[in-house]
């Protein structure tokens, strides 16, 4: 195993990690602007009423997402141990 293999599979797995994270910070951030847009503008600064919502949005996102991530990760699991096997 040369040093640009282990470059590539080192790529490969933060690929998937943006991959996988991407969506799920993206709606927590939409989110959390969305609700400090709505406290700037009412002048509420409650911290429970920025946080409660984003940690409900962003649940159910991981919930919606799951069936994705489970498929991401499988394959790039099956991928990684057919490298380990063809190291021989």
């Amino acid at each position: 195993m040369d040093f640009d293999s282990n470059v590539e599979y080192l790529r490969l797995a933060y690929w998937q990690i943006v991959i996988m994270a991407g969506p799920i910070l993206g709606v927590a951030l939409a989110v959390g602007l969305a609700i400090g847009l709505v406290q700037a503008a009412t002048s509420i600064n409650e911290m429970t009423l920025s946080f409660v919502p984003k940690l409900v949005i962003v649940v159910m996102t991981m919930a919606l997402l799951s069936g994705f991530t489970l498929t991401q990760m499988t394959d790039y699991f099956a991928f990684i141990f057919d490298e380990i096997v063809h190291l021989r």
